[in-house]
């Protein structure tokens, strides 16, 4: 392949990408907001955040966990062997997505509680781990905002017993506007497609709710708990005083 098509498919990668952030922004500025403000309710009134992606829907939860200009309430619900692709072999990941009763045993021994907000991440929505999570989470009381693609729900079949996907089950849902398979390049010469930006896109919409959570808290007078790089002069001192003021809703120090 040429340097010249080479550069070629990079361009229309970004422009890809360009192309569904800008899709988002636009059509999803009602639930960004509501989901912010969702958060900033949860840390108003004494609630934890917690959010949770299987896989590479890991990815986008990790990202806003003890996260510089994060808020530092965010903790990984994490479930073993489905968070990331370090388990060996990594297609035990997906297929304890698939297991029922999974994701109740995970939330009952977690000290998630009623009057938190969980935000889950799955880019089908179809499989038993994130609707299972959905449906027990909200009935310990737990607020849930859901990222993942609504085409699923239209284009695929639900895993889950009940079947229905991850966004029948959301207070909020942040549709990612993945086309189904997360792929958005093709090439005569290449016989799949290629090229995802699920983790491009996801991390920014939760980029965004976090921006508008700590907007909304700062709105009413208080001060967002945000961290700080550490690599900044003053960071360890500023992390240090926000760990110790919500220490008793932090939970990835432990």
């Amino acid at each position: 392949m040429s340097d010249r098509s080479d550069h070629q498919l990079a361009a229309r990668f970004f422009d890809a990408a360009i192309g569904l952030l800008r899709r988002v922004r636009d059509e999803e500025t009602e639930a960004v907001e509501a989901a912010g403000t969702l958060l900033a309710d949860t840390v108003a009134a004494g609630g934890r955040l917690f959010a949770f992606g299987a896989g590479h829907s890991s990815l986008a939860a990790q990202d806003i966990v003890y996260r510089a200009g994060g808020l530092a309430l965010m903790n990984l619900l994490a479930v073993p062997g489905a968070v990331g692709v370090d388990v060996v072999p990594a297609t035990l990941g997906s297929a304890l997505e698939r297991v029922d009763g999974l994701a109740s045993a995970v939330l009952d021994t977690s000290p998630i509680r009623a009057g938190d907000a969980l935000v889950i991440i799955s880019l089908s929505g179809r499989n038993a781990l994130p609707v299972e999570m959905a449906l027990h989470a909200r009935d310990l009381g737990v607020k849930v905002i859901g990222v993942t693609s609504v085409a699923y729900a239209a284009q695929t079949k639900p895993r889950h017993a009940s079947g229905t996907f991850l966004k029948d089950h959301c207070d909020v849902v942040l549709d990612s506007k993945i086309a189904v398979g997360d792929a958005e390049l093709t090439l005569d010469s290449v016989p799949a497609p290629f090229a995802p930006a699920s983790t491009v896109v996801t991390s920014a919409l939760l980029q965004a709710v976090m921006a508008t959570a700590a907007g909304s808290l700062a709105d009413r007078g208080i001060e967002p708990p945000l961290l700080r790089s550490g690599n900044v002069d003053g960071g360890h001192d500023w992390n240090g005083r926000v760990m110790e003021e919500y220490g008793d809703r932090i939970f990835y120090r432990r």
